[in-house]
């Protein structure tokens, strides 16, 4: 993929050098219709180049990790269909740690030379550092040439404030993950596992406590990762933005694995929802549902497929697939409804901005995307539909909490309490960063003393409340499947 991106890129750059040179010298002579016709026959060519190269990286993705899940898929229907003895190989494939999140850095990377907003990196070393740069290369974040590449190249001496700096983040990354995430795992598993016998509202618990797992996982990891970057000098894109207190799933989302987002938006939903057959449609559904509803249209369109892919890159199973239309249905509706809810709030008085419905939209927002865990909690997407129907036939069925299975499973009653001090944690530092507040320039201006109690105190923490061992997966991330 490497290989692919960087001469797609050189060869995209060329094309462009090449139409601009043919510009520059004919100048003047040239009218005006003529100059824009050499400018498209240049684009033209540049996207025919580019879409090549984005072909071929994401045939490399789609066959490693979806073949198959696809083959599997239409093995099924064609057995339904009566036609029997898999025509579909099964092949034993290996995935490559991190293809999704490189594939997605490869196709940017081209993009933006097309573009024109970055020009095509000659060095191949330097590049082939850019596309393997190891801290973000198994999880994200998922950077953008314009902001790494350089930061890698230019040279870097030793600093002990970024030594420090990314050493707390580090630290902190570990306590997530070691001391929140993988405790909260072994409830989670336990639930997930034996799912077929529970009921009632113990699946949404354990959907919320996976909901804090996988934050404190990912986000750990993150930390992980720039605070290892950050001690080189090297700063990456923050991907997390205090989730929890987003008052719409479409604000969640922006919050949320900020890079993936943003990549989405960048090279997926403006492209299409900008192009000419998405205009096109707007013009036409303007006639058909009328100018409010007709103009969003597009929009919309766009935002399913982009969510629709957002479940499909997370993981080769219908679940994945699932839980993206899951989150595209609330975020479709809450734009076509944005009129209807202004005007509700009007008519009953509520003031728009006001603490108590920012609170209840948080809560709202809480309790749709802990649903939309029931999707990735699971082992299936059949598995997913049952849990989902045990807890809406049977809400009020609290019985877990006297069945001991609090604390089953290797968990006590001190992993509990952990557990709640962790997330304690967890939500103020949480809430000191939605307020602007930096915690880690806050330590830097203490008496020296203080900073290394501050360190060693995280260090203690660490290694007497942190999960080791293989039973516990400790080395395991979420995210690496992905």
């Amino acid at each position: 993929m490497t290989a692919v991106s960087y001469l797609i890129g050189l060869w995209i750059q060329r094309v462009n050098d090449k139409g601009a040179e043919v510009l520059k010298s004919e100048g003047v002579a040239l009218s005006k219709e003529a100059r824009k016709e050499k400018k498209n026959a240049v684009k033209k060519a540049s996207r025919r180049i580019l879409a090549l190269g984005v072909l071929a990286v994401l045939s490399c993705l789609l066959f490693l990790k979806y073949y198959n899940f696809l083959g599997g898929s239409l093995n099924h229907l064609l057995n339904l269909l009566g036609v029997h003895g898999n025509p579909v190989p099964h092949l034993g494939l290996l995935v490559p740690l991190g293809i999704s999140f490189y594939t997605l850095q490869a196709i940017s990377y081209m993009t933006d030379v097309y573009r024109e907003k970055i020009r095509a990196d000659r060095n191949p070393f330097r590049f082939m550092l850019y596309m393997s740069f190891f801290p973000q290369i198994i999880q994200g974040p998922i950077p953008r040439h314009s902001d790494l590449a350089h930061q890698l190249y230019e040279g870097h001496r030793f600093d002990y404030r970024n030594l420090c700096f990314g050493t707390q983040l580090i630290l902190f990354g570990m306590i997530k993950k070691l001391v929140i995430a993988d405790r909260l795992a072994v409830f989670v598993q336990t639930v997930s596992g034996g799912y077929k016998s529970l009921n009632g509202a113990v699946f949404f618990f354990a959907a919320v406590l996976y909901g804090f797992q996988v934050y404190a996982d990912f986000s750990g990891g993150m930390d992980i990762a720039r605070g290892v970057a950050e001690t080189m000098g090297i700063r990456l894109s923050p991907n997390f933005n205090q989730p929890y207190f987003a008052t719409s799933v479409e604000n969640f989302w922006r919050r949320w694995h900020m890079t993936l987002g943003a990549w989405m938006k960048d090279y997926v939903f403006y492209p299409l929802s900008l192009s000419k057959a998405f205009t096109k449609l707007g013009r036409g559904s303007r006639i058909v549902f009328g100018p409010n509803v007709g103009k969003k249209i597009p929009s919309l369109l766009a935002m399913f497929i982009v969510f629709l892919l957002v479940g499909f890159w997370h993981g080769s199973s219908w679940k994945y697939v699932a839980f993206g239309l899951w989150n595209s249905l609330f975020i479709m509706s809450g734009i076509l409804l944005q009129n209807f809810y202004q005007r509700t709030r009007q008519k009953l008085g509520i003031r728009e901005g006001s603490v108590l419905l920012n609170v209840f939209r948080m809560i709202r927002t809480f309790v749709i995307v802990t649903i939309g865990r029931f999707f990735t909690i699971s082992g299936s997407l059949m598995a997913a539909l049952s849990m989902l129907k045990r807890f809406l036939t049977r809400f009020w069925d609290f019985s877990f909490l006297g069945s001991g299975m609090l604390v089953k499973n290797g968990l006590r009653t001190a992993d509990w309490i952990v557990i709640l001090c962790g997330l304690i944690l967890l939500f103020t530092v949480d809430v000191l960063h939605e307020k602007k507040i930096g915690i880690r320039m806050a330590i830097a201006k203490r008496h020296i003393a203080i900073r290394w109690v501050v360190y060693l105190a995280a260090i203690v923490l660490l290694v007497l409340f942190g999960l080791y061992g293989q039973a516990n997966s400790a080395s395991a991330f979420i995210y690496e499947q992905f």
